[in-house]
Protein backbone atom coordinates (compact mmCIF):
# COMPACT_ATOMS: atom_id res chain seq x y z
CA UNK A 1 0.00 0.00 0.00
CA UNK A 2 1.40 3.33 -0.49
CA UNK A 3 1.37 6.16 2.67
CA UNK A 4 0.37 9.35 2.54
CA UNK A 5 3.09 11.42 3.53
CA UNK A 6 5.55 10.75 6.42
CA UNK A 7 2.66 11.34 8.60
CA UNK A 8 -0.46 9.92 9.54
CA UNK A 9 -2.83 10.13 12.09
CA UNK A 10 -4.82 7.90 14.30
CA UNK A 11 -7.75 7.59 12.43
CA UNK A 12 -6.02 6.66 9.12
CA UNK A 13 -3.64 4.14 11.41
CA UNK A 14 -7.15 2.32 12.53
CA UNK A 15 -8.39 2.16 9.26
CA UNK A 16 -5.40 0.49 7.79
CA UNK A 17 -4.03 -1.38 10.69
CA UNK A 18 -3.91 -5.02 8.91
CA UNK A 19 -1.83 -3.22 5.54
CA UNK A 20 0.97 -1.93 7.96
CA UNK A 21 3.61 -3.01 10.52
CA UNK A 22 3.74 -1.23 13.82
CA UNK A 23 6.88 -0.22 15.68
CA UNK A 24 6.89 1.45 19.61
CA UNK A 25 10.14 3.08 20.05
CA UNK A 26 8.95 4.42 23.65
CA UNK A 27 12.62 5.53 25.53
CA UNK A 28 13.80 8.12 27.43
CA UNK A 29 16.57 9.82 28.74
CA UNK A 30 15.99 8.97 32.64
CA UNK A 31 14.73 5.63 31.81
CA UNK A 32 16.22 4.40 28.44
CA UNK A 33 14.32 2.24 26.59
CA UNK A 34 10.70 1.59 27.92
CA UNK A 35 10.02 -1.98 27.88
CA UNK A 36 7.72 -2.07 31.20
CA UNK A 37 5.25 0.82 29.50
CA UNK A 38 5.10 -1.57 26.28
CA UNK A 39 4.14 -4.65 28.43
CA UNK A 40 1.94 -2.79 30.21
CA UNK A 41 0.05 -1.73 26.74
CA UNK A 42 1.06 -0.49 23.29
CA UNK A 43 -1.08 -0.58 20.13
CA UNK A 44 -2.11 -3.67 18.33
CA UNK A 45 0.45 -5.88 16.83
CA UNK A 46 3.05 -3.42 17.66
CA UNK A 47 6.98 -4.59 18.01
CA UNK A 48 8.82 -3.11 20.46
CA UNK A 49 12.35 -1.36 19.23
CA UNK A 50 15.18 -0.56 21.27
CA UNK A 51 16.88 2.53 20.76
CA UNK A 52 19.86 1.93 22.12
CA UNK A 53 20.52 -1.77 21.11
CA UNK A 54 18.28 -1.74 17.50
CA UNK A 55 18.82 1.70 16.18
CA UNK A 56 22.60 2.66 17.50
CA UNK A 57 25.92 1.08 17.74
CA UNK A 58 27.23 0.97 21.33
CA UNK A 59 28.13 4.25 22.62
CA UNK A 60 31.90 5.80 22.61
CA UNK A 61 33.77 8.27 21.17
CA UNK A 62 31.43 8.48 17.81
CA UNK A 63 28.35 9.40 20.41
CA UNK A 64 25.78 7.80 22.91
CA UNK A 65 23.63 6.77 19.80
CA UNK A 66 25.67 6.51 16.71
CA UNK A 67 24.39 4.52 13.48
CA UNK A 68 24.83 1.30 13.26
CA UNK A 69 25.80 -0.34 9.75
CA UNK A 70 23.22 -0.38 7.41
CA UNK A 71 23.51 -4.78 7.02
CA UNK A 72 23.22 -4.58 10.95
CA UNK A 73 20.09 -2.37 10.78
CA UNK A 74 18.67 -4.83 8.17
CA UNK A 75 19.64 -7.89 10.24
CA UNK A 76 17.93 -6.28 13.41
CA UNK A 77 14.38 -5.08 11.57
CA UNK A 78 14.56 -8.44 9.65
CA UNK A 79 14.72 -10.85 13.50
CA UNK A 80 12.15 -7.86 15.12
CA UNK A 81 9.83 -9.11 12.07
CA UNK A 82 9.44 -5.78 10.28
CA UNK A 83 10.40 -5.40 6.84
CA UNK A 84 7.45 -6.70 5.06
CA UNK A 85 5.61 -3.82 4.87
CA UNK A 86 5.16 -0.12 5.26
CA UNK A 87 6.12 0.95 8.62
CA UNK A 88 4.53 2.95 11.64
CA UNK A 89 6.38 4.47 14.31
CA UNK A 90 5.09 6.09 17.41
CA UNK A 91 6.31 6.57 20.35
CA UNK A 92 4.94 8.60 24.08
CA UNK A 93 6.98 11.70 23.17
CA UNK A 94 5.67 13.46 19.88
CA UNK A 95 8.17 11.57 17.59
CA UNK A 96 11.00 12.29 19.55
CA UNK A 97 12.65 8.93 19.13
CA UNK A 98 10.14 7.36 16.67
CA UNK A 99 11.92 10.12 13.90
CA UNK A 100 15.39 8.15 14.35
CA UNK A 101 13.19 4.73 13.33
CA UNK A 102 11.87 7.15 10.34
CA UNK A 103 15.02 8.15 9.30
CA UNK A 104 16.99 5.01 9.10
CA UNK A 105 14.06 3.35 7.36
CA UNK A 106 13.62 6.06 4.93
CA UNK A 107 17.18 6.44 4.11
CA UNK A 108 17.28 2.79 2.81
CA UNK A 109 14.48 3.52 1.01
CA UNK A 110 11.51 1.26 3.18
CA UNK A 111 8.55 2.98 3.07
CA UNK A 112 7.99 4.53 6.80
CA UNK A 113 5.40 6.87 9.08
CA UNK A 114 5.29 8.41 12.40
CA UNK A 115 2.20 8.47 13.92
CA UNK A 116 1.28 12.05 14.49
CA UNK A 117 0.92 12.83 18.08
CA UNK A 118 2.36 9.33 19.11
CA UNK A 119 -0.02 7.29 21.29
CA UNK A 120 -1.86 9.86 22.91
CA UNK A 121 -3.57 10.06 19.96
CA UNK A 122 -4.69 6.53 19.64
CA UNK A 123 -8.36 5.94 20.89
CA UNK A 124 -8.35 2.37 20.07
CA UNK A 125 -7.77 -1.01 21.20
CA UNK A 126 -4.77 -2.02 23.46
CA UNK A 127 -2.33 -4.88 23.86
CA UNK A 128 -0.73 -5.88 26.69
CA UNK A 129 2.45 -8.18 26.68
CA UNK A 130 4.37 -9.16 23.48
CA UNK A 131 0.93 -9.09 21.96
CA UNK A 132 -0.51 -11.86 18.63
CA UNK A 133 -2.51 -9.66 16.61
CA UNK A 134 -0.07 -10.64 13.66
CA UNK A 135 2.15 -13.43 12.51
CA UNK A 136 5.57 -11.94 12.00
CA UNK A 137 7.82 -13.98 9.92
CA UNK A 138 11.46 -13.33 9.85
CA UNK A 139 11.83 -10.95 6.29
CA UNK A 140 15.19 -11.81 4.36
CA UNK A 141 16.83 -8.03 5.45
CA UNK A 142 18.29 -8.11 1.76
CA UNK A 143 14.63 -7.43 0.44
CA UNK A 144 14.19 -4.34 3.19
CA UNK A 145 14.14 -1.30 1.32
CA UNK A 146 16.23 -0.24 -1.93
CA UNK A 147 19.12 -3.29 -1.93
CA UNK A 148 21.16 -1.18 -3.72
CA UNK A 149 21.65 1.09 -0.72
CA UNK A 150 24.55 -0.78 0.89
CA UNK A 151 25.60 2.22 3.48
CA UNK A 152 23.65 5.10 4.84
CA UNK A 153 23.54 7.39 1.75
CA UNK A 154 26.42 10.77 1.70
CA UNK A 155 23.78 13.05 1.20
CA UNK A 156 21.79 11.84 4.04
CA UNK A 157 24.65 11.84 6.70
CA UNK A 158 27.62 13.86 7.43
CA UNK A 159 30.70 13.14 9.63
CA UNK A 160 31.94 15.11 12.42
CA UNK A 161 35.29 16.01 10.17
CA UNK A 162 33.26 17.69 7.89
CA UNK A 163 31.30 19.63 10.03
CA UNK A 164 32.96 23.11 10.30
CA UNK A 165 34.03 23.25 6.84
CA UNK A 166 30.54 22.76 6.03
CA UNK A 167 29.25 25.43 8.25
CA UNK A 168 31.62 27.64 7.58
CA UNK A 169 30.55 27.52 3.83
CA UNK A 170 27.35 28.42 4.71
CA UNK A 171 25.06 25.57 5.47
CA UNK A 172 22.90 25.52 8.42
CA UNK A 173 23.41 23.86 11.07
CA UNK A 174 19.92 22.75 13.21
CA UNK A 175 20.93 21.95 16.93
CA UNK A 176 17.54 20.14 18.24
CA UNK A 177 18.38 20.70 21.99
CA UNK A 178 16.76 22.74 24.30
CA UNK A 179 17.68 26.21 24.01
CA UNK A 180 19.08 26.10 27.36
CA UNK A 181 21.41 23.50 26.16
CA UNK A 182 22.22 24.94 23.13
CA UNK A 183 23.39 28.30 24.62
CA UNK A 184 25.49 26.31 27.42
CA UNK A 185 23.45 26.13 30.71
CA UNK A 186 24.52 23.52 32.77
CA UNK A 187 22.55 20.51 32.76
CA UNK A 188 22.92 16.78 34.10
CA UNK A 189 23.10 15.42 29.80
CA UNK A 190 25.66 17.41 28.39
CA UNK A 191 29.60 17.19 30.07
CA UNK A 192 30.78 20.02 28.31
CA UNK A 193 27.87 22.39 27.90
CA UNK A 194 27.37 24.48 24.76
CA UNK A 195 26.58 24.03 20.92
CA UNK A 196 29.43 23.75 17.64
CA UNK A 197 30.17 27.08 16.28
CA UNK A 198 27.84 28.25 14.05
CA UNK A 199 25.09 26.38 15.04
CA UNK A 200 21.55 27.41 15.13
CA UNK A 201 18.96 26.64 17.65
CA UNK A 202 15.92 25.02 16.59
CA UNK A 203 14.51 22.89 19.91
CA UNK A 204 12.99 19.85 18.15
CA UNK A 205 9.66 21.09 20.73
CA UNK A 206 9.27 23.69 18.33
CA UNK A 207 7.77 21.39 15.68
CA UNK A 208 5.07 20.54 17.61
CA UNK A 209 2.10 22.13 18.99
CA UNK A 210 0.70 22.60 22.64
CA UNK A 211 -1.07 19.00 21.90
CA UNK A 212 2.00 17.84 20.69
CA UNK A 213 0.56 17.46 16.79
CA UNK A 214 3.19 18.77 14.29
CA UNK A 215 2.68 22.02 13.42
CA UNK A 216 1.18 22.76 9.85
CA UNK A 217 3.60 22.32 6.77
CA UNK A 218 2.95 26.11 6.08
CA UNK A 219 4.15 27.43 9.68
CA UNK A 220 6.66 24.71 9.47
CA UNK A 221 8.15 26.67 6.39
CA UNK A 222 7.72 29.63 7.43
CA UNK A 223 9.94 29.09 10.13
CA UNK A 224 13.10 26.46 9.56
CA UNK A 225 13.17 29.24 6.29
CA UNK A 226 14.01 31.67 9.24
CA UNK A 227 16.65 29.44 10.33
CA UNK A 228 17.76 29.51 6.53
CA UNK A 229 16.51 26.74 4.90
CA UNK A 230 15.48 27.24 1.36
CA UNK A 231 14.61 24.14 0.34
CA UNK A 232 17.73 23.94 -1.93
CA UNK A 233 20.58 24.39 -0.42
CA UNK A 234 22.36 21.66 2.08
CA UNK A 235 21.69 22.04 5.74
CA UNK A 236 22.81 19.49 8.58
CA UNK A 237 20.64 18.75 11.48
CA UNK A 238 22.54 17.93 14.89
CA UNK A 239 21.30 17.65 18.79
CA UNK A 240 22.53 15.39 21.58
CA UNK A 241 23.04 11.89 20.32
CA UNK A 242 21.61 12.06 16.73
CA UNK A 243 18.06 11.08 18.01
CA UNK A 244 15.77 14.36 18.26
CA UNK A 245 17.76 16.00 15.18
CA UNK A 246 15.82 13.19 13.05
CA UNK A 247 12.79 15.18 14.53
CA UNK A 248 13.51 18.55 12.44
CA UNK A 249 14.29 16.01 9.71
CA UNK A 250 10.77 15.22 9.65
CA UNK A 251 9.94 18.59 10.02
CA UNK A 252 11.97 19.74 7.10
CA UNK A 253 10.08 16.97 4.56
CA UNK A 254 6.96 17.94 6.17
CA UNK A 255 7.68 21.32 5.43
CA UNK A 256 8.73 20.53 1.74
CA UNK A 257 12.19 21.93 2.14
CA UNK A 258 14.03 19.02 1.26
CA UNK A 259 16.22 16.69 2.99
CA UNK A 260 19.37 17.98 5.59
CA UNK A 261 22.20 15.45 6.03
CA UNK A 262 22.10 13.82 9.28
CA UNK A 263 25.27 14.54 11.78
CA UNK A 264 24.60 11.29 14.03
CA UNK A 265 27.47 11.44 16.42
CA UNK A 266 25.94 15.36 17.34
CA UNK A 267 26.91 16.86 20.73
CA UNK A 268 28.02 13.61 22.31
CA UNK A 269 30.51 12.78 19.58
CA UNK A 270 31.58 16.40 19.07
CA UNK A 271 32.90 17.03 22.65
CA UNK A 272 34.32 13.45 22.84
CA UNK A 273 37.56 15.59 21.82
CA UNK A 274 39.14 18.11 23.85
CA UNK A 275 40.35 20.02 20.64
CA UNK A 276 36.88 20.80 19.27
CA UNK A 277 35.78 24.57 19.64
CA UNK A 278 32.98 24.78 21.37
CA UNK A 279 30.62 27.76 21.75
CA UNK A 280 27.90 29.05 23.97
CA UNK A 281 25.47 31.73 24.11
CA UNK A 282 22.08 32.31 21.65
CA UNK A 283 23.54 32.28 18.26
CA UNK A 284 22.87 35.18 16.17
CA UNK A 285 19.89 36.30 14.39
CA UNK A 286 19.71 35.07 10.58
CA UNK A 287 19.00 36.66 7.74
CA UNK A 288 16.44 34.22 5.98
CA UNK A 289 17.91 33.26 2.26
CA UNK A 290 16.13 34.39 -0.98
CA UNK A 291 14.80 31.96 -2.38
CA UNK A 292 13.74 32.66 -5.60
CA UNK A 293 9.73 32.26 -4.75
CA UNK A 294 10.79 28.49 -4.22
CA UNK A 295 8.21 27.89 -0.65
Amino acid sequence: MRLPGPLVDADWLAANITSVEIADVRWSIPTGPKFDSFDEGHLPGAVFVDLDADLSDPPGPRGRHPLPPVDRFRRTISALGLGRRPTICYDDSSGATAARLWWMLDAIGHPVAVLDGGLATWTGPIEAGTGTFFERPTSDPATIGDPSVDDWPRQRVIEVEEISEHVGGGSALLDARSAERFRGEPNPVDPVAGHIPGGRSRPWTDNIDEGGIFRTPDQLRRELTALGLDGRREWLASCGSGVTACHNLLAARIAGLGDGRLYAGSWSEWISDPSRPVEVGAAPAVTPPDNGGVA
